[in-house]
């Protein structure tokens, strides 16, 4: 059979191993291809009119998790980042396709074949590596493919930018030079206790402290909320399942899984008839059935050379890949079975299958008893979130509708249009809490559809409009930055007056730390702005001590620089520098754009 399909092929280029492959394995099945190519959804956000549905950013949640970079339990705190990366997306994305950057069929083909990820321990593109990553992400071939034309889409865009940017090599000389200086220098820190008298704050600088940061002491408009969520998965964890139904959803399993197969193909046209084809491969069933080893006799009866000398290992495959009744004879076959004669365009096959591509029953066994108790509880949710629906339009309050359907009745503290957490931050909920019906006509909201498993309504309590709060309700915040202000003036004006007697040649009797040729690299037990402040002070002449300061949180440090030495030349990390400084500015120039872009852009969210 793979003998047949590279004979109709033209070439082994990226044309044939993407192009035919990528679109031919639907690996995935149908349903999982509508889901993603599909545009319906609520919508959660838009981007200059494109709308970004919930259903999108369900798929990106779901991918970072299987991906490994967030933990399941996470997934709830992950949507509000997720959806901000795909409008930054959606931005870089508009803005590449206006500016016409493309990339051809070609060299998407190419890009994937020549991907380290989707290559064997030869550097040869492996489909069984390509289907098994992309499976493990949350891909379907083809949606992976869409996103790496989006993807390159904006690598181009964001290397342009980077390309725009450069430095001289007068500057690149100039970073090497202040890279490898090294600085001693004695420290000394002034702390609170420092100070002669307490820190006096009288109400004229309170009121005036408040009155010029005002806005540091509003609260913004905020509401009270009660609110009930019908969570499927919930529903679930309160189910028994016995064992025989775990084996059972086990074994079902099976029908679906992956496998590994081999075949033994005897052809028919013009070296021999059907009949004649269908006899041999009888002989090879009579020989089995005699405890012969199927490898032996695909070495020995099988047409198709490329898989012959292998035992007629076709590697494993899934639904989509071969025809529809090749596909159906392997899927139906347990493991070590073989098949009766299956006819397809390539000739007569016996099949094999040698191994299923699934988890141990102890392995699977607890996503199994999830699995079958949400299937079990499927019917019995969607009775509930109809129900939902009817009785939390119809109600004059939420209380009637949690009990009625035995859900918990949850009130918020007061909480504002972007100050919400937890479930009352995903997604459309504060949308619906700040909503004219809900806030100002004080009806139950619309059922929101948190995810696939989860449904809430709520209802306002309370309602207080946005205000700058009054002095005396704030009294004690103020009247602490008012004394962390004084307090810091105080230890500044202290260690001017010090640095000045220093200066004149003054000897202070401070309890100096000394550094020893720190260079910017060097490991010290020092805050990074004591360490900034030393590199920042100018050189010193001759014998001279250079002094300055440096502010670090409660603390004034007082700096002695007294040598500053070129250092010894590093080739690695002058490189690595250089480097970063490219891409530092190559960062600024990308943050420049996305600044700009989301400032003239239209972004709608909850």
């Amino acid at each position: 059979m793979l003998q047949s399909i590279r004979d109709r092929s033209r070439s082994w280029g990226a044309k044939i191993l993407v192009g035919a492959v990528v679109v031919t394995m639907a690996l995935f099945g149908v349903e999982s291809l509508v889901g993603l190519l599909g545009s319906d959804g609520e919508e959660v956000a838009s981007v200059n009119g494109e709308p970004i549905t919930r259903q999108q950013l369900e798929l990106e949640v779901q991918r970072a998790i299987r991906s490994g970079q967030v933990p399941p339990e996470q997934e709830r705190q992950l949507r509000a980042q997720m959806l901000d990366a795909l409008i930054t997306d959606r931005l870089l994305t508009q803005y590449a396709e206006e500016g016409g950057l493309h990339l051809s069929e070609a060299q998407l083909d190419a890009l994937i074949v020549g991907l380290p990820e989707f290559q064997d321990g030869e550097g040869r593109f492996d489909r069984d590596l390509f289907r098994n990553r992309l499976a493990s992400a949350g891909f379907t071939p083809l949606s992976f493919r869409q996103q790496l034309r989006q993807d390159m889409k904006r690598r181009q865009l964001q290397q342009g930018l980077a390309a725009s940017e450069f430095s001289l090599e007068s500057e690149q000389e100039r970073l090497a030079a202040l890279q490898r200086q090294a600085r001693t220098f004695r420290h000394h820190a002034l702390v609170p206790a420092d100070l002669e008298g307490e820190i006096e704050v009288s109400d004229a600088e309170l009121r005036d402290y408040y009155e010029a940061h005002a806005e540091d002491y509003q609260r913004p408009e905020q509401v009270r909320l009660a609110y009930v969520v019908l969570d499927r998965q919930a529903m679930a964890e309160d189910l028994e399942v016995e064992e025989e139904a775990l084996r059972e959803a086990w074994r079902a399993e099976a029908s679906d899984a992956d496998r590994r197969v081999s075949h033994i193909m005897v052809t028919f046209g013009d070296e021999r008839t059907r009949e004649e084809a269908e006899a041999r491969l009888e002989t090879v069933k009579s020989r089995l059935a005699e405890g012969e080893a199927f490898a032996d006799l695909a070495a020995e009866f099988s047409d198709d050379g490329s898989t012959a000398g292998a035992g007629g290992d076709l590697g494993v495959i899934s639904r989509g890949f071969f025809g529809e009744a090749f596909e159906e004879a392997a899927f139906a076959l347990r493991e070590g079975q073989v098949s009766d004669i299956v006819e397809t365009d390539n000739g007569l096959h016996l099949i094999q299958v040698t191994e299923l591509d699934r988890p141990a029953f102890d392995e699977a066994r607890d996503r199994l008893a999830r699995q079958v108790a949400l299937e079990r509880v499927r019917d019995a949710f969607n009775d509930k979130a109809q129900r939902l629906i009817d009785e939390s339009f119809a109600a004059e309050d939420l209380a009637s509708v949690a009990d009625g359907l035995g859900l918990e009745l949850q009130v918020s503290d007061w909480v504002g249009r972007d100050g919400a957490e937890g479930v009352l931050a995903e997604p459309g909920v504060m949308r619906q809490a700040f909503s004219p019906d809900v806030l100002e006509e004080g009806f139950n909201s619309e059922v929101v559809e948190l995810d696939e498993d989860r449904r809430l309504v709520l209802r306002v309590r309370d309602h207080r409009e946005a205000t700058t709060l009054p002095l005396e309700e704030v009294r004690d915040q103020v009247a602490a930055a008012v004394t962390a202000q004084k307090t810091r003036e105080a230890l500044q004006a202290r260690a001017d007056e010090m640095l000045a007697a220093l200066r004149r040649g003054e000897s202070l009797g401070l309890d100096w730390q000394r550094v020893e040729g720190l260079s910017r690299q060097g490991e010290a037990d020092l805050a990074p702005a004591v360490v900034e402040a030393a590199f920042r002070l100018p050189h010193p002449e001759a014998d001279d001590t250079v002094y300055g300061r440096a502010d670090v949180g409660e603390r004034v440090v007082l700096i002695a620089l007294e040598e500053v030495t070129p250092g010894e030349p590093n080739a690695q990390i002058e490189s690595f520098v250089a480097n970063m400084a490219e891409r530092l500015r190559a960062q600024a120039a990308v943050t420049g754009l996305l600044t700009h872009l989301r400032e003239q852009a239209e972004i709608t969210r909850p």
